[in-house]
């Protein structure tokens, strides 16, 4: 029987501490070795676009099985506007990798929301001065609640600032966090002051001109760039990736659509010189910040080392708690 998981489903069973952790697990399980790299495939459109994520997570991280995942999501970012829709939308296949049974569909917003905002953490952790206090936030969406939210779980986060380019929504999201978080969010109308003094950073817009200079940058800055999850997505000059010290979701993936393709197109960085993955630094086999005075940026790019690993807690607690609805959809 194949376990068909709602977005609200995976809401009651997978809270963002446990996506953390999950998330955390992959990408050591990644650095070490002991996970394949994942694979991606794109597809344009006139209005947006699809992926395809697919990764694999071994039984060596607890599980009773091993899991594979393939995740296709929409990326339609004007479909708010347009149609009343959520600008991602799609579904995560989960399949025992033992066997190749279907073991779950289930609904990608949910998960995507919540493993994004789990690599950030995870990330920070490792890649931010862990004294950072002073956040900033550009993009005022679902996913820059979640990224705000996963920061202050990660560090002493006591005051943020909140940039996006509809006025009236990063104030609603100042007024929103400031509440849930019980940090002070305020709401910033230029780029510049925005970033004024922020130890850690992070953008999740889907900007395809970049807004984020070197010069906006203080010297000890984390960032975490979100946002650029295809090739015409951009969102930090090129010339600031250059600059800093570069730490890959999946290098290879970067490489293709992040951050990192960018500064590889305007020949600052190259191919020979591959920066580290998050895993190699969880892992323990590359240094990540190494002093305080550092610029460091985590390319997030997502990958379905994030997607397995969250659709394989999800599932497991859906088994255990008998939800969802069972089908065989070989029948």
């Amino acid at each position: 029987m194949t376990l068909v998981l709602t977005r609200a489903d995976v809401a009651r069973l997978l809270s963002l501490d446990d996506c953390i952790e999950a998330v955390e697990g992959a990408f050591r399980a990644h650095g070490e070795g002991r996970a394949p790299a994942p694979g991606v495939l794109g597809f344009h459109v006139a209005e947006g676009g699809f992926h395809t994520k697919a990764a694999g997570l071994p039984r060596a991280l607890g599980a009773e099985r091993p899991f594979f995942a393939v995740k296709t999501n929409s990326n339609f970012s004007a479909n708010r506007e347009r149609h009343g829709l959520p600008a991602i939308q799609g579904a995560i296949s989960l399949f025992d990798a033992t066997d190749g049974r279907l073991l779950a569909l289930m609904d990608s917003i949910e998960i995507t929301i919540l493993r994004t905002g789990a690599a950030t953490a995870v990330a920070a952790r490792y890649l931010a001065r862990p004294d950072s206090t002073t956040a900033a936030v550009f993009g005022c969406g679902n996913q820059g609640r979640i990224q705000l939210e996963s920061l202050c779980r990660a560090l002493p986060i006591r005051r943020v600032r909140a940039f996006d380019t509809d006025t009236g929504r990063a104030k609603a999201f100042a007024g929103e966090m400031s509440r849930k978080l019980s940090v002070e969010v305020t709401a910033e109308t230029d780029v510049a002051r925005a970033l004024a003094g922020a130890d850690a950073c992070v953008t999740c817009t889907p900007s395809r001109t970049p807004y984020l200079r070197r010069e906006h940058v203080a010297p000890g800055t984390f960032i975490a760039a979100v946002g650029a999850d295809n090739e015409d997505k951009q969102e930090l000059e090129a010339d600031l990736v250059a600059a800093a010290t570069l730490v890959a979701d999946v290098v290879e993936q970067c490489a293709a659509i992040g951050e990192l393709h960018h500064a590889l197109e305007a020949g600052l960085l190259r191919r020979a010189d591959p920066p580290a993955s998050l895993g190699e630094v969880v892992a323990g086999r590359r240094p990540g910040r190494t002093r305080d005075s550092e610029i460091v940026i985590f390319d997030s790019t997502g990958t379905a080392l994030q997607d397995v690993a969250a659709a394989a807690m999800a599932w497991e607690r859906a088994v255990a708690a008998g939800a969802g609805l069972s089908v065989e959809l070989g029948a």
